[in-house]
């Protein structure tokens, strides 16, 4: 399943906005190429982050290859983002590189049919295998990563932790300790930020490691309509979400704070936890760098004490079919480039770490924030999961709707699992599934 969220990702993350104007800066080609070329490429989003690193990789890369321009452009986030690609894809249309989610989005374009295989590149064999799966079929490998992995679970205040005693949870019983003790203390235990309303999502969507820890076939078995959100082991999510609300251990401003808000309470220990995904850490920079490194980050806890973290893979970088000739070799170039030394000091420079990297020639940075080294460790215990998104194609378009329903006592966990089990029908259906 995937977030759209403010920044457009399913783990994509800013919503929908306007188009934004095409910005240019030169590129070029180290030799190979006989006389200039130009190609365009076509930006993961058009907020800051998204539009900073692709101008910013645009010329790195002329610095390395003086003879081929490279063409930036932006794009809306969220739907109609994945809209303008679909479109311009369909008609031939679309700019020689792209910068565009990984998973069930990517397999909604049909990349056998709509996009160069890129399988035998020299840089493919430095992957990480989960990556691998984000971005193939049967058939063959389309996409080099960009931009860090992320996990899913609770963001905390180490500093609130440390006054209060609190150990990190395991079980699910834990935090809700934890949760009590620090409501005692006056501060906002749990952090609901339903002004942005995908933010309703994370205790269902952050627990699938845990669910698949515990059915490893449940995202195939979901995908062929044999597994149901309204029951064991994927109903806890729902349960969590209506729990918190019931025990009264969420911020009185739920309904309106954003999850920018949310962040700031965060970081200055007006509020404790927060169950969100590390992409934001970016915003912590902006609005309290100070305080960056007094967040940390911790797996959703579970009943059973061994917690997995949810993974969100690395976006992608894409070659149309539609791209040929001069512009395909030095296209290949520039996604080659993206994961090179260079191209990983400008992916360091041009964002903020939110989880390691999915190819072994990038390297977080020392000063990458402290819950990245949080995230690391489930990596090194080998207590990981994919977030759904990455392993079927099924998202219903409600999600957030019903889970904010749950999530402030109109709906029960089970009555809000069951109406997402009948949201996803049409989706499936329209996907042409088997058994739907």
């Amino acid at each position: 399943m995937h977030i759209t969220t403010s920044t457009g990702r399913v783990v994509a993350v800013l919503g929908a906005l306007a188009l934004a104007g095409a910005a240019l800066a030169g590129c070029s080609s180290s030799g190979g190429s006989s006389g200039a070329t130009t190609i365009s490429l076509l930006a993961g989003g058009n907020d800051p982050a998204a539009t900073k690193f692709a101008k910013d990789l645009a010329t790195g890369f002329h610095k390395a290859n003086p003879s081929i321009t490279v063409k930036v452009e932006t794009r809306p986030g969220g739907t109609d983002g994945d809209n303008l690609i679909k479109t311009r894809l369909s008609t031939g249309d679309m700019n020689d590189v792209f910068l565009y989610n990984s998973g069930s989005l990517l397999q909604a374009l049909h990349p056998d049919t709509t996009l160069q295989p890129l399988t035998d590149e020299s840089w493919a064999k430095q992957l990480t295998d989960d990556f691998k799966k984000t971005v193939s079929t049967e058939k063959g490998l389309y996409g080099a990563p960009w931009g860090t992995t992320f996990d899913g679970g609770i963001m905390y205040n180490k500093k609130v932790y440390e006054k209060l005693g609190l150990t990190v949870p395991k079980t699910w019983d834990e935090f809700i300790s934890n949760s009590e003790k620090i409501q005692a203390a006056g501060i906002a235990p749990v952090i609901v930020s339903y002004g942005d309303t995908w933010t309703s999502q994370l205790f269902v969507l952050a627990d699938f490691a845990n669910v698949s820890a515990q059915d490893s076939n449940w995202a195939t078995d979901y995908t062929d309509n044999k597994a149901k959100y309204s029951n064991p082991p994927a109903l806890a999510g729902f349960s969590h979400t209506r729990e918190i609300f019931d025990k009264g251990l969420m911020n009185k401003d739920y309904a309106s704070l954003t999850n920018v808000n949310a962040l700031k309470m965060l970081a200055t220990g007006a509020g404790a936890q927060y169950p969100m995904i590390t992409t934001v850490i970016s915003n912590v920079v902006q609005s309290n760098p100070d305080q960056l490194n007094d967040i940390g980050y911790f797996a959703m806890p579970t009943e059973s004490g061994d917690p997995h973290a949810t993974v969100w893979e690395s976006n992608g970088a894409y070659i149309p079919k539609s791209t040929t000739g001069d512009k395909l070799a030095a296209a290949k170039k520039l996604v080659a480039f993206i994961n090179s030394p260079a191209g990983c000091d400008i992916q360091n420079s041009a964002g903020t770490p939110a989880g390691p990297f999915a190819i072994s020639t990038c390297k977080i940075p020392d000063d990458a924030p402290a819950l990245v080294k949080d995230e690391l460790k489930y990596q090194d215990d080998k207590k990981t999961g994919l977030a759904l998104e990455f392993l079927s194609p099924i998202k219903g378009p409600n999600l957030e709707k019903i889970l904010i329903q749950v999530g402030s006592g109109i709906s029960s966990a089970k009555e809000g699992a069951a109406l997402y089990d009948q949201d996803v029908k049409a989706q499936a259906q329209q996907l042409g599934l088997k058994g739907w």
